[in-house]
């Protein structure tokens, strides 16, 4: 079912490097191939930037990898006995995934956060079937068993989490404080603007470094986007 893997395994290599780029390589690799076709009432294309392994945005929307859950940015998880940012490499694999080329997203729901819970292709390719085919990501029973056999190849395969020791990420989300408070390790940066706006900034994004967090002024450090968007805060506007 799966081909053209030596194409995907050159541009992984190129594009993934030290702590998880093995994993991440073999993951990625094997997914050349995998179509989806699905139908929904809305639809937008353009080019996408991942806010973490199961979420992205396409200009000012935001959708939800619908079906799939991911570990989340500060999620940590164990391979071979050593501490694994498995968070950060979700979001990677995402990121990797939707590079260079259009993605179309499709929905027909958003979420409580106003995200359109989507399922988003790229070049033909279902995103959220990649994401667990790769192993980075787990089928979200709890809304939907369309990705459980991706899941389960993945396992079987041993890609991604399944070579690692991790905690499913609903679990991780139960008895992790959502809001960071340590100014030296604020991954979401929310802040106060003079117009009173309140606006999160990602790593990475055009903004981010140059945001110093004065909590007196309403500023807020979080541990990802949604605890962000839950507090009030929006992503900015390009």
């Amino acid at each position: 079912m799966l081909a053209g893997n030596n194409a995907c395994f050159s541009a992984a290599s190129e594009s993934m490097a030290s702590v998880t780029a093995r994993i991440l390589w073999r993951a990625v690799g094997c997914l050349c191939g995998l179509l989806a076709a699905s139908a929904a009432a809305h639809e937008l294309t353009g080019h996408a930037t991942a806010i973490d392994g199961d979420s992205l945005r396409i200009g000012n929307s935001e959708f939800r990898l619908e079906g799939i859950d991911a570990p989340e940015f500060m999620q940590r998880c164990r391979l071979h006995g050593e501490t694994w940012d498995c968070g950060r490499a979700a979001s990677e694999t995402l990121a990797f995934l939707i590079q260079r080329k259009p993605v179309v997203c499709r929905w027909t729901a958003s979420d409580q956060y106003g995200r359109g819970l989507a399922i988003c292709q790229r070049a033909g390719q279902d995103l959220n079937a990649l994401m667990v085919e790769s192993g980075m990501a787990l089928a979200y029973r709890r809304y939907s068993e369309r990705y459980v056999a991706a899941e389960e190849r993945a396992r079987q395969a041993r890609r991604g989490l399944w070579e690692a020791e991790f905690e499913a990420p609903w679990t991780w989300r139960k008895r992790t404080p959502r809001t960071r408070t340590a100014h030296d390790d604020c991954v979401v940066k929310g802040n106060v603007n003079a117009k009173g706006e309140r606006i999160y900034h990602l790593p990475g994004t055009a903004a981010y470094d140059k945001v110093r967090i004065k909590p007196a002024e309403g500023d807020r450090c979080f541990a990802d986007a949604q605890a962000a968007r839950t507090a009030g805060f929006r992503p900015p506007r390009r």
